[in-house]
């Protein structure tokens, strides 16, 4: 068994170092860190003399760094900021501040109208990390229920559930200008379209519901992503119901074609965000939780009073 290697210098020391190169001598470092100069002056020397590397001159009344002093400094900047912020993740914890934060979102939603939340999240999360889980259909019902992530942003509300409307998402049908359902007099007969292969996205559900969302056809692909199925309409393979967000800018550039089905020649969702456990959530969630219903894009009615 092999021994543990045991530190021969300490945080403190290596601290005292940055401040004497930060205020640019002993003098000034010893007030910034209410300390006496030659405390400071005896920790520098015992630090290079455990080391046998010089690290400090000093010219006149300010120290410099060697080049080996150079490189140390730097390094010893990523140790003392790794501990600071170990130390301040365990106040956090303390505090109820959450480790980490995890959010399902439904894959058709359009993640960029969150990203101004994110941005706001960053610097206000004390260190929380964050988790962004794609989910589809069932899948994303599945994490609202069994409570396996603290936010969720979804297009349907699982029964028992209360949900914020934050956005609307449009689903537009398109297949490659070249296909030959672009030949089929429009608008479009369904019976007619059934007949050409449908790309779906798989359902991220253990157990998904085939009836649910736009899983209707037996003829079909199945992808994990909407890229995938751009990449197959590129090909001139199949049709496939793609949110607007993602399938107009190919439709401005003529690349895809929009479909005008019978009946149906756009689904519209709601997208909602739901809080699985209202109860039981931290403030880290609470807070990542407040800055997208800030950032929400939907218009809501004006309260009224009688």
């Amino acid at each position: 068994m092999t021994h543990a290697h045991r530190p021969k210098t300490t945080l403190e020391q290596w601290r005292i170092l940055q401040a004497v190169v930060d205020c640019g001598g002993y003098a000034k470092a010893a007030e910034y860190l209410n300390k006496s100069q030659s405390s400071l002056n005896h920790a520098v020397a015992k630090l290079q003399s455990l080391l046998d590397v010089q690290l400090l001159v000093v010219q006149g009344r300010k120290a410099q760094l060697t080049p080996a002093g150079v490189v140390m400094l730097r390094r010893s900047r990523d140790l003392t900021d790794n501990v600071e912020a170990l130390e301040s993740l365990a106040l956090n914890i303390n505090a109820k501040w959450e480790p980490e934060v995890s959010i399902a979102i439904d894959l058709a939603f359009d993640k960029g109208l969150i990203y101004p939340a994110l941005q706001a999240f960053l610097p206000e999360s004390r260190g929380s990390r964050l988790t962004i889980l794609d989910t589809v259909l069932t899948g994303t019902d599945d994490a609202i229920t069994t409570h396996a992530v603290d936010l969720a942003i979804a297009h349907q509300i699982p029964t028992g559930y209360l949900g914020e409307p934050i956005a609307n998402i449009n689903l537009i049908a398109v297949c490659h200008p070249n296909h030959p359902i672009c030949n089929i007099p429009s608008p479009i007969d369904p019976v007619a379209l059934s007949r050409h292969l449908q790309i779906v996205i798989k359902d991220t559900s253990a157990t998904p519901n085939e009836t649910s969302g736009w899983l209707k056809s037996e003829n079909r692909w199945t992808v994990s992503h909407f890229d995938t199925a751009l990449a197959l309409l590129a090909q001139n393979i199949g049709f496939c119901w793609v949110p607007a967000h993602l399938a107009q800018p190919l439709v401005d550039a003529n690349s895809l074609q929009i479909l005008n089905i019978n009946g149906c020649t756009h689904k519209h969702l709601t997208s909602f965000l739901i809080i699985p456990q209202p109860d039981n959530i931290g403030p880290s969630t609470r807070l990542l939780a407040e800055l997208i219903l800030a950032n929400r894009r939907i218009h809501l009615p004006l309260n009224t009073q009688d």
